[in-house]
């Protein structure tokens, strides 16, 4: 390797630097800028012109700046190296799936009043400033265009040096939007509340003023579907990104399972694997989540589904290897901190297939190491990108007895 490569940028590091062959970390590079030696960057070819003019700023995104094939490298790189450290080596590393711009169907952002302005946004990366969302490149535009009004509307109900949260998702109705941190008070705050819901046609319009969430609109119960089956969808439940994500999910996990047997769903929530999964074949779900999982229950009940639905922590309660061993397989897609609990009483079961479904790429290869430590196969993974630009990233792996 001469000196000049050691100027080049390489790879993705997992918090979004560039880093050089020689290991030295710079930010907002991509594979192929050369860096200089007064410290200023050449653009190679693998270097994209952000899209969005808040980009670097907004830390909604870190990573604009790379072209589609460095970004599919980097979610990819994300899983593999995340495995590799933990002497894991998949059988196949299938295509990662990478969302389209704008097609982000929930979002969580903060708002602040100073004075009569409002600002609505994501906070700088590192800092609680707020960048005035006045484009964006991920958001489905039916929620990104219901900020210009919700800047009026804040103004009657975000006291002064107060900030608040604005979460929205799609559901089968439309826009549910949930106002955190806000404070109604007199007539025309409250009709200004029932008078935009009603413009911008909303599916709900809940607002929490400290008290849990309260629904002030409403026109018909709010569902997302999953499978065809309608289900309650509580205020910001928890959803899949986007649903060309879901779909990517859903479909790796589908073709690796059997055509026949019981299959359980673990940690299994509203019912995204259960009831796309579940169509012809009965399904066993746990959640730890009691209002999720009653949604779930009924709207399988609606829809004469074989479904049995367990209100279980699996956290401090596992199924066991005797109650694992009637499936066919298992599905479990847990939070962040990943299924320790689960997965060590699965490691000692027969389940002869699990489909393990995560979204964080560390905690999935500490519990992959313990199911191959047991005599699994890690056949497959799948990266997924749901959260484009950013450094987030989801998978499906498949494990064989």
């Amino acid at each position: 390797m001469t000196d000049t490569e050691t100027d080049i940028i390489i790879r993705v590091a997992a918090k979004g630097d560039g880093v050089t062959a020689d290991g030295r970390h710079f930010p907002l590079t991509a594979p192929g800028d050369r860096v200089a030696p007064d410290g200023s960057v050449v653009f190679g070819v693998h270097h994209a012109v952000p899209p969005c003019d808040h980009f670097p700023a907004c830390g909604g995104c870190q990573l604009q700046h790379l072209d589609e094939a460095s970004y599919a490298e980097f979610v990819t790189a994300r899983v593999t190296g995340a495995l590799d450290g933990q002497g894991v080596t998949p059988g196949a590393v299938l295509p990662a799936h990478i969302s389209p711009p704008m097609t982000r169907r929930r979002a969580s952002l903060r708002a602040a009043r100073a004075g009569r302005r409002i600002t609505i946004g994501f906070a700088e990366e590192g800092s609680h400033k707020l960048i005035d969302l006045q484009m964006c490149a991920v958001l489905d535009p039916r929620l990104f265009g219901l900020l210009p009004p919700l800047r009026e509307l804040l103004g009657l109900i975000v006291p002064d040096k107060r900030a608040a949260h604005v979460r929205m998702s799609l559901t089968d109705q439309g826009v549910d939007l949930l106002l955190e941190g806000v404070k109604v008070a007199g007539l025309a705050a409250d009709e200004a509340l029932g008078d935009f819901a009603r413009e911008h046609g909303l599916a709900r319009l809940a607002i929490d003023e400290g008290d849990g969430p309260q629904t002030r609109w409403e026109p018909e119960a709010v569902t997302v579907s999953f499978g065809g089956v309608p289900v309650s969808f509580p205020p910001f439940s928890f959803l899949q990104a986007t649903p060309d994500g879901e779909a990517a999910l859903v479909g790796a996990v589908r073709d690796a399972l059997p055509e026949t047997g019981a299959v359980a769903d673990l940690f299994c929530g509203l019912g995204t694997f259960a009831l796309a999964l579940g169509e012809t074949r009965p399904v066993y779900a746990a959640e730890g989540a009691r209002d999720v999982l009653l949604s779930l229950k009924l709207g399988a009940a609606r829809a004469r589904r074989r479904l049995a639905a367990d209100h279980r922590d699996l956290f401090r309660r596992p199924l066991t290897p005797e109650e694992l061993n009637r499936f066919a397989a298992v599905v479990l897609d847990p939070p962040r901190a990943g299924a320790r609990e689960q997965v060590l009483q699965l490691a000692q079961s027969a389940v002869p297939l699990i489909a393990y479904v995560s979204c964080n790429p560390a905690s999935f290869a500490r519990d992959a190491a313990h199911l191959v430590a047991a005599g699994y196969v890690l056949e497959s993974v799948k990266p997924v990108g749901q959260f484009r630009w950013t450094t987030h990233v989801e998978l499906v792996g498949i494990f064989r007895r």
